[in-house]
């Protein structure tokens, strides 16, 4: 097993040197750098020697509790301790008031280290987000303290099991008493929905105030416990058994007039919860990132001092001078270097704030591109591997497993594209993201990509059925995208330790986007 070494070098370039984030009024490189180091020795040092033991054991349920493996109650209490819950929330009510960006790196780190502990951490920024934007003064004064200081954690409450996608299909109900709130229903695929590592959860649940379709739903904040101290009506039904992210609960639960108190006002609930969403998605995003640089690091260490087969010499060589080998390892690092930089375009715009018609369009390319990306990665990594790469000794295998959800839930890739090729594709988002690729198409290639992939936007609004094109019209934006980014990739490269490495990686990506496109212009000709 090669143990967890976080990519700070990449994290940091992209971000200064690629994404823009120098250019916000309160980015400080050097103070990135120590957040990130800082980060890095804890999750190295800490976090990721849990990773394998949660793995392989998992967590129970007993008598209607849920429990964590061994040691993670105590690794969490030094995390949030350590504040890191509270990184970007306001300084008013305990957090750091740090942005999105320095976010984005503390996340990557934390998944490459222990992916299922950082599924039970990180819905909390989304949370307090949430409760900004929507909650009253006195919610906020409540509950942001709490999820801060790590006292309490929060789950995301939205699937059913009848509506996953649809949630006009939603039946789990909110009833109005003469004290407030009670819902009345069951939800599953809850991430967290219940652990042994805090004294608190705060289920944000999405319940039905009304027959009217999407527009009688609406939001609540669903504590575990009553404000007399009592257990909330919140049973775990069941945890589920996973193909990965085995230290991670997912519940199944079940809310028997459970007490709630409603977030925003009714019939906003979708409004509410997508602030959350959103926030997830761009999570989500930075996962797979996370996976394709874990895969690269194991698999390149590996192939670098694997003796195998002989050169053209006759000479012995490790596996890493063979033809072959040597693709796939530029391929994972790749993705790992774009899939990085167009996550980070996506934070950096956010934080930005002058640009929502971009984020809206980069949100779900960028969880598009990573999760795939994080998936294509790690089966690579296990094929440079051989043999070694399908047992669990260098734990590939893991990455695999805990990446292959990515692609699927805070909504199905699938899904994302065909938003993309429809609803977004109409109107000021994907104005926004022309307008990005007209000022950053800076060579004839580029122009050139920017031009075809214009041209199919107009064919996808002119045919009946664009659902039919949502795949190959995704891979051709994300692959125009990536075309550019390179190009800024490329020409930064002497700010990063290793420009030789990028530069290589550079003509080797800018090679290959090209000639997929050609294929996908082809493609959605039909």
């Amino acid at each position: 097993m090669k143990p967890f070494v976080a990519p700070v070098e990449d994290i940091l370039f992209s971000l200064t040197h690629v994404a823009g984030a120098a250019d916000l009024p309160d980015w400080d490189l050097a103070f990135a750098t120590e957040i990130a180091q800082h980060f890095a020795a804890f999750a190295e040092r800490e976090i990721a020697p849990l990773d394998e033991l949660g793995d392989r054991q998992g967590c129970r349920l007993q008598d209607g509790r849920v429990y964590m493996p061994d040691g993670f109650a105590q690794l969490y209490r030094a995390y949030a301790e350590q504040g890191w819950q509270g990184l970007t929330a306001p300084d008013k009510f305990g957090g750091q008031a740090l942005g999105d960006t320095m976010l984005a790196i503390t996340a990557e780190i934390f998944v490459g280290a222990n992916h299922s502990l950082q599924m039970i951490t990180g819905l909390v920024p989304g949370a307090i987000r949430t409760l900004l934007n929507f909650g009253s003064d006195e919610q906020q004064t409540r509950y942001i303290p709490a999820l801060v200081s790590g006292d309490m954690l929060a789950t995301m409450c939205l699937t059913e099991s009848n509506a996953g996608s649809d949630l006009s299909q939603i039946r789990c109900k909110a009833i109005k008493t003469d004290d407030g709130w009670q819902i009345d229903g069951e939800k599953i695929f809850i991430s967290g929905g219940d652990q042994n590592i805090s004294d608190r959860i705060l289920h944000l649940v999405l319940a039905r105030t009304s027959d009217d379709g999407v527009k009688g739903l609406s939001l609540f904040l669903c504590p575990c416990t009553r404000s007399d101290g009592r257990r909330n009506a919140i049973s775990v039904t069941r945890i589920e058994e996973k193909m990965g992210l085995h230290a991670s609960p997912t519940c199944q639960l079940a809310f028997d007039k459970a007490d709630a108190e409603l977030i925003g006002t009714e019939g906003q609930g979708l409004l509410a919860m997508f602030t959350m969403m959103n926030h997830a998605r761009a999570d989500v995003a930075l996962q797979g990132v996370a996976h394709s640089a874990r895969a690269y690091d194991v698999a390149s260490s590996y192939a670098a001092e694997r003796v195998q087969g002989k050169g053209v010499d006759g000479v012995p060589v490790t596996l890493d001078q063979h033809a072959d080998v040597h693709r796939m390892l530029n391929e994972i690092d790749t993705m790992a270097i774009g899939g990085r930089a167009i996550a980070h375009l996506s934070s950096v715009t956010m934080e930005r704030g002058d640009n929502p018609d971009l984020v809206a369009f980069l949100t779900p390319l960028a969880k598009v591109f990573c999760t795939d990306a994080g998936i294509r990665s790690a089966e690579l990594g296990m094929q440079v591997l051989g043999g070694y790469g399908y047992l669990q000794e260098y734990r590939l295998e893991q990455t695999y497993r805990d990446a292959r959800i990515a692609a699927i839930y805070e909504g199905a890739n699938g899904i994302h594209e065909r938003m993309i090729a429809t609803r977004l594709l109409k109107g000021r988002a994907a104005d926004a993201f022309d307008a990005y690729l007209a000022v950053n198409a800076q060579t004839p290639v580029a122009q050139d990509l920017h031009a075809k992939w214009k041209q199919a936007r107009l064919d996808l609004l002119a045919k009946p059925d664009p659902t039919l094109y949502a795949h190959d019209f995704m891979a051709l934006t994300s692959g125009t995208l990536l075309y550019c980014l390179w190009g800024t990739i490329k020409t930064a490269a002497k700010h990063h330790p290793d420009p030789q490495r990028i530069e290589r990686l550079a003509r080797f990506a800018q090679m290959r986007l090209h000639a997929d496109a050609d294929m996908r212009v082809q493609l959605l000709k039909g």
